[in-house]
């Protein structure tokens, strides 16, 4: 179960343990860090490396990034904001997964990436899937469904098949944490295109390296 601190901003209580690590899920009303390097996403599978840079990168669906005080996020309103971190590498990747990056595997590419730019180990990684639709409430025609291994309308479980994925990529499941909140039922709490259509904000959700570390 994730933490709300009195910033608004969700936390991953097993990443408390990390000092060096700065992160949260962002939530509509939270105080966010001032300054948060971003992508231009488009639901691809393609990963940049931020490398201390700041502002909007370009188009891609996951920032990677090991420069202190510099961290990376994604914004979303029911996709999956994922965040993976190497302690071992002081590394970490912000990922948006909405049900094409899913189904493009986009986590998959991620820690691909975290291995080639960082040398992170996919066993020793830890991933957090934060606040995004709830298969209480991603229901999909079957055009969707069929990328799922499923016919007819019916609803689908994001979080679960990125937690497949993340364990096929070689994480080990009792490193893999989630929110378990489903954007779309909490209406206070979150975003929800599903909900408010092109009324909808967005949620950030970050992870970097601080700038003073031990």
């Amino acid at each position: 179960m994730f933490l709300k601190d009195s910033a608004g901003i969700y936390r991953v209580p097993e990443f408390g343990r990390l000092p060096w690590l700065v992160h949260g899920f962002g939530t509509r009303s939270a105080n966010l860090p001032p300054s948060l390097t971003t992508l231009k996403q488009v639901h691809s599978t393609t990963c940049v490396f931020a490398a201390g840079r700041t502002g909007q990168l370009g188009q891609g669906d996951a920032l990677l990034e090991n420069t202190p005080g510099c961290p990376v996020a994604v914004k979303t309103a029911d996709c999956l904001p994922i965040l993976l971190v190497d302690e071992q590498n002081r590394a970490v990747a912000a990922v948006h997964a909405g049900w094409r990056g899913t189904v493009g595997q986009i986590v998959l590419h991620s820690v691909d990436a975290m291995r080639r730019q960082f040398g992170s180990k996919p066993a020793e990684l830890c991933a957090a899937i934060g606040p995004g639709i709830g298969v209480c409430c991603y229901e999909v025609g079957p055009e969707v469904a069929q990328h799922f291994g499923k016919q007819g309308r019916t609803h689908v479980d994001l979080t679960e098949a990125n937690r497949e994925q993340l364990r096929d990529a070689g994480l080990a499941a009792n490193r893999i944490y989630s929110a378990g909140l489903c954007t779309k039922c909490l209406a206070d709490e979150f975003h929800s295109y599903r909900r408010d259509k092109e009324a909808a904000g967005r949620m950030y959700s970050f992870a970097g390296i601080a700038q003073a570390v031990k």
